[in-house]
């Protein structure tokens, strides 16, 4: 659970789109960063757009963030920018729009298939919880510093006694 939250309340659109802009202060960038792994969060910035949707809600967002990670070569912090879009629908628990649930636990993929609608726990949605959501998807797991090459040269082995003597009765000895 995101120590960052904005919610609105899905009976909120019954009149008519919401749209908000998003940005964190420095404290809850701290904490965000934390959550989410990295040295730091110098920015995040979000604009979040919300419609009704069948019996419950499209959220369409964008954002831009500055994260500073470790290079996983180097070890050095370096700051990237990223930005990304997304778009969800979520209906209330008990929809008929809701994604049945097979039988048996199994599920069953279509990966054709658009994605099912996000079932609501509440008549609540949490705006910054898609934002940082969707912003962890972006966060490169293996972080490089632009321009660094990873250049790994084995130990040269000695030869065991076999592949010596296998040269040997290859060159005719």
């Amino acid at each position: 659970m995101s120590a960052w939250r904005h919610m609105i309340r899905l009976s909120d659109l019954a009149r008519g789109s919401i749209s908000v802009s998003l940005e964190p202060d420095a404290e809850t960038r701290a904490t965000l960063a934390k959550e989410l792994g990295l040295e730091s969060l110098p920015a995040l910035q979000g604009r979040i757009s919300v419609r009704p949707w069948l019996d419950g809600a499209e959220i369409n967002g964008r954002f831009t963030a500055s994260v500073e990670q470790i290079c996983g070569v180097t070890l050095d912090p370096f700051e990237s920018q990223l930005k990304g879009d997304f778009l969800v629908q979520a209906v209330p628990a008990g929809s008929p729009n809701a994604p049945a649930e097979s039988e048996g636990g199994e599920i069953e993929m279509d990966l054709d298939a658009p994605d099912p609608p996000d079932v609501l726990s509440s008549d609540d949605i949490d705006l910054a919880g898609y934002l940082v959501e969707y912003l962890a998807l972006e966060i490169d797991p293996f972080p490089r510093k632009p321009g660094v090459e990873f250049d790994y040269k084995p130990d040269t082995v000695e030869d065991s006694p076999f592949a010596v003597l296998k040269r040997l009765k290859d060159d005719g000895a």
